[in-house]
């Protein structure tokens, strides 16, 4: 919320691995105000497909948290960032994103780096060779042939 005396509210959204966040920043020229506007638990979800994130969850914990948060100048997010949605032609999400905890990924990186130097995949943004974060890229390769697939690193 602007005001004659320069004050400006920014939320940023942190969306970690176990917990959702929305903090407020309030700036003018002399100060910066952090406050937690809302906490929600992130949690994943298991289906017969696996671990899932719970996209809905995290959508309500988000408005949630920016309902709390008040009139804001700006608004950013920040994300776990080592999974991905996909989303049909006219941007609706196909399914809940699959859990880079889940199992499908394990000893996925070693089949493609069998055709393509881990170095290259590494030098990228998003991907790691730590098993807690998986190469976003590789993960692709684990669904099942018959689902879409992005193009990536890897």
């Amino acid at each position: 919320m602007s005001s004659a005396m320069g004050l400006k509210s920014y939320a940023a959204v942190d969306l970690g691995a176990s917990s959702g966040r929305v903090m407020v920043g309030r700036v003018d020229p002399d100060r910066l105000e952090l406050t937690e506007a809302h906490r929600f638990p992130n949690r994943p979800v298991r289906t017969p497909e696996g671990l899932r994130w719970d996209v809905l969850a995290l959508y309500a914990g988000v408005l949630d948290g920016l309902r709390a948060a008040g009139q804001v100048d700006s608004v950013g997010v920040d994300s776990w960032a080592v999974d991905h949605g996909l989303l049909d032609a006219d941007g609706a999400l196909l399914g809940n994103p699959v859990h880079y905890r889940d199992a499908r990924t394990e000893g996925v990186a070693r089949k493609v780096w069998a055709t393509l130097p881990p170095r290259s995949c590494t030098r990228r943004p998003g991907c790691s060779t730590r098993p807690s974060t998986r190469c976003t890229s590789s993960s692709p390769r684990a669904a099942p042939p018959s689902s879409p697939r992005p193009g990536g690193c890897c």
